[in-house]
């Protein structure tokens, strides 16, 4: 037993002990620095695309619209940066069309997914 303490001290010290839980501490199983979280956001649907919010899970308000002045045609798309600092990669989106329709789709993992579709 003496050992393994030994061991475990000696990669604590290198830096090796506390990769795990590192890791781990963002609270959502992902790390801070192992993914990008830039995506597409595609409309395939027949109406304007004129606010587009994120949020991510942990977060009980929407942030800011994130095309701003910006509309999203139909049949086009833009790269958006979801990566808020918090470490999050699970995130609600709420898209708001020129017809007023809101379209809110919720638990969407932006460090896997490469584009989200609005059809």
């Amino acid at each position: 037993m003496k050992n393994v303490s030994y061991i475990f001290a000696i990669l604590t010290v290198l830096g090796l002990g506390a990769a795990p839980a590192a890791n781990a501490a963002n609270g959502n199983g992902q790390s801070t620095t192992d993914y990008d979280r830039q995506m597409d956001i595609v409309n395939h649907s027949d109406e304007a695309i004129v606010s587009f919010y994120a949020s991510n899970v942990g977060n009980s308000s929407w942030g800011p619209d994130l095309l701003g002045d910006y509309v999203l045609d139909p049949g086009d798309s833009t790269p958006l940066d979801l990566d808020d600092g918090t470490g999050y990669c699970r995130f609600d989106f709420k898209t708001v069309m020129d017809d007023g329709t809101t379209v809110i789709r919720r638990d969407v993992d932006v460090c896997t997914v490469a584009s989200y579709t609005i059809d």
